[in-house]
């Protein structure tokens, strides 16, 4: 590049005066298309309007300092809309500026969790108006472009969707350690705190049912989701890491048919068995696999499939955000 030549500055957020070429901390936010079937056919979703900026828009709001996005998307909709949302696929984060300071916004197709979806919301200063408005109406109303975006890209993809979630399972003691049977091997204080967080963090995808090795920290892993939520939990052999052997070939199979009965699921294994049972569920779908598919003690990854059964999102979290 010669002297003369003028440089470009990119970045995923619009162009700004402040820091140019360098990086800001985002404002962080979450928030939820929320959706249901339209009395006369079509699509309906929820819209707010906030007198203070005589505005329409999606809801959504920001993150509390180490929050969830998961819950803190929950949490805003539920706070703006009266209604509980269930959160369906991962739609696109938006990134836009916020008075001058970046802003990004992670957000979710949902359906309400309440039968019907009836609002019964009391307005006050900061939301006044929640309304189902079918999604050809909606675009029109909405004030900013960047809802607009976010809408769009729920319109792309299959409304209806089911999770696969594939947990490894919580921290657990040292296995150098242990002296017992392997598989025997529980969780420490730090997967014990854990297990008592997840229950909120799946619960935002529905009631998922729960299928498990048979391991102790698999188990433990579920047990406080299990009994929250209600859930049943059965364990499954082909998914067992048992004294360090395993039979690939199996799991792969046990995971398929999870796959094929569309049921949702969060399903619980090792980390040795993450990889391949990522690379059946993609290559059963139709996806690329992805080259970082392993995952951490207490991490997990949903993979959203519509009814039809194609690949309609894929995301990855830690049960601590």
């Amino acid at each position: 590049m010669s002297d003369g030549d003028e440089i470009q500055v990119t970045s995923a957020f619009p162009p700004r005066d402040t820091a140019v070429g360098g990086y800001l901390e985002p404002i962080r936010a979450g928030g939820a298309v929320l959706w249901r079937p339209g009395v006369n056919g079509g699509t309906e979703v929820v819209l707010i309007r906030r007198p203070l900026r005589d505005d329409w828009t999606l809801p959504k709001g920001k993150l509390k300092n180490g929050e969830h996005p998961i819950i803190g998307a929950v949490r805003e909709v539920q706070e703006e809309t009266g209604l509980t949302p269930v959160l369906g696929r991962r739609l696109p984060p938006q990134y836009y500026l916020k008075d001058g300071w970046p802003k990004q916004v992670e957000w979710w197709a949902a359906t309400p969790a309440e039968p019907g979806g009836f609002i019964d919301y009391k307005p006050n200063d900061e939301v006044d108006s929640v309304e189902w408005v079918p999604v050809e109406e909606a675009r029109e109303r909405l004030t900013y472009d960047h809802d607009v975006h976010v809408l769009d890209n729920f319109r792309a993809g299959p409304p209806q969707t089911f999770p696969l979630i594939l947990l490894r399972h919580l921290s657990a003691g040292e296995k150098r350690t242990w002296t017992d049977n392997d598989v025997l091997r529980p969780l420490d204080e730090t997967g014990r705190a854990d297990a008592l967080a997840l229950p909120r963090v799946l619960s935002a995808y529905g009631r998922p049912r729960v299928v498990s090795s048979a391991a102790a920290r698999c188990t433990e892993s579920m047990l406080p989701y299990s009994l929250e939520c209600d859930v049943p939990m059965r364990t499954e052999r082909a998914v067992t890491v048992w004294n360090g052997t395993y039979d690939a070939d199996e799991a792969r199979a046990a995971f398929r048919s999870l796959l094929v009965e569309g049921v949702p699921t969060v399903l619980c294994t090792h980390g040795e068995l993450v990889p391949q049972l990522m690379a059946e569920a993609l290559g059963w779908l139709g996806a690329p696999n992805t080259q970082q598919s392993g995952l951490r003690k207490g991490s997990f990854w949903v993979l959203h499939v519509s009814r039809e059964g194609a690949l309609a999102g894929v995301e990855r979290h830690a049960v601590r955000g």
